[in-house]
Parts: C-alpha cells; sequence; structure tokens
C-alpha cells in the first residue's frame, strides 16, 4: 500500500476509534455521504494531501500533510472547537503504527475554525503531518 494511502487509513481507524472524536461526530468520511450528520451535528472529512519528499542516502522518505475537515451545524463555534480539539489529542505525537512504512512521527501543526459561506456551517480545519520511512 502506498505510504499516503495507508496514513489515510490510520488516520481515518484512529479517529474512528477515539471515543471522545465519536462522541461528537456523526463518522469519518472520505467521500462523504448525502445525509453525513445522521443523528448528530457534527462530522469530519478528508480534505487535501500532499507529501514533500524527505528521502537521503538510499532511504525513500516523505513529510506527508493531510488536512482533515470538520463540520459542525450546531449553534455557536463550541461544538467544533471541541471536535477539533479531540483530533488533536487523538493523533499529536502518539505512538501510532503504520503496517507497510515506517511512522517516524505525526503531529497535529494547525487548528482553525471558520464560518462556511452558508453562514450557519462552522468549518474546523485540522492539518496532520507525518514523516514517514517508505517501504
Amino acid at each position: 500500500m502506498s505510504a499516503s494511502a495507508e496514513l489515510q487509513k490510520l488516520i481515518f481507524d484512529t479517529l474512528k476509534a477515539d471515543a471522545a472524536v465519536m462522541a461528537i461526530a456523526n463518522g469519518v468520511y472520505d467521500r462523504v455521504p448525502s445525509s453525513p450528520y445522521g443523528t448528530r451535528t457534527a462530522y469530519i472529512s478528508f480534505g487535501p494531501s500532499d507529501v514533500v519528499d524527505d528521502g537521503a542516502d538510499c532511504i525513500d522518505a516523505g513529510i506527508y500533510t493531510f488536512q482533515v475537515d470538520v463540520w459542525s451545524i450546531a449553534v455557536g463555534q463550541v461544538e467544533c472547537k471541541r471536535l477539533v480539539d479531540a483530533i488533536k489529542d487523538a493523533l499529536h505525537e502518539r505512538d501510532l503504527q503504520l503496517t507497510e512504512n515506517a511512522l517516524a512521527e505525526i503531529r497535529v501543526d494547525f487548528r482553525r475554525i471558520l464560518k462556511d459561506p452558508d453562514g450557519l456551517t462552522t468549518h474546523g480545519v485540522v492539518t496532520v503531518t507525518a514523516s514517514i520511512e517508505e517501504a
């Protein structure tokens, strides 16, 4: 499996297994369904991702960056802020393992809360960066 796909799966599985995250979010989606909120007022989706080569001396490695988006239709920004913080707690500098590639480090480098253009939805942006030695 490519390192990028494996990292996305790790982020997905980690967030889905985290009780604090899933107490707020209805789900974590790569492809958002037509009714993502279900019985809740928040969900998580994957945004853009990129990789910068970081290999040296016969070692293939990269710095992988994923944007994890939070969407909340609860009144105010509090729910979105709580979910963004729960995502940070679940991922930041955790001892997580990849199966085929070697995860050297995972960090949450950036968190932002903003109003969506619809004026009702609060959008949270979490930037996750991982250093991976590729198989």
